[in-house]
């Protein structure tokens, strides 16, 4: 039962309950911008490049002979740089998000500073004077 018990006491330390949650909720938002880069982004990209899809570009290599039925090899570079594009965009968003909770967190009050040690003496000394 000892390790049952310390298994259970890892799994609900509070760091990794929030690391899953942020794990799920990752998988979750990498959906939301694969589909807004695919259906939104790469489409107007692709309309303004002649109307070509965004990630179907390709470089065939120019091979000097090949067989029959056999298909020149080709650098698809347009999935590639719209997997850049997704990254891009959840890092941006990301930050977005982050930037935006730690301004909503509050704020601690720092406690003020003592004041230096002669304005000390000065006000005991002053205290002193007028008890006189």
């Amino acid at each position: 039962m000892g390790m049952l018990k310390e298994f259970k006491d890892f799994a609900m330390r509070g760091n990794v309950v929030d690391m899953a949650v942020g794990v799920v909720i990752g998988g979750a938002f990498g959906a939301i911008v694969n589909e807004l880069v695919g259906k939104v982004i790469s489409p107007i990209i692709g309309f303004l490049q002649g109307g070509a899809d965004f990630k179907d570009k390709v470089y065939t290599l120019p091979v000097p002979e090949l067989a029959e039925g056999v298909a020149a090899p080709s650098i698809g570079y347009g999935a590639v740089l719209q997997a850049i594009l997704n990254f891009v965009i959840v890092a941006f968003v990301l930050f977005m998000v982050i930037k935006g909770m730690n301004s909503m967190k509050k704020k601690e009050v720092a406690a003020p500073a003592a004041p230096p040690e002669d304005i000390t003496l000065l006000r005991e000394i002053r205290d002193a004077l007028a008890k006189r």
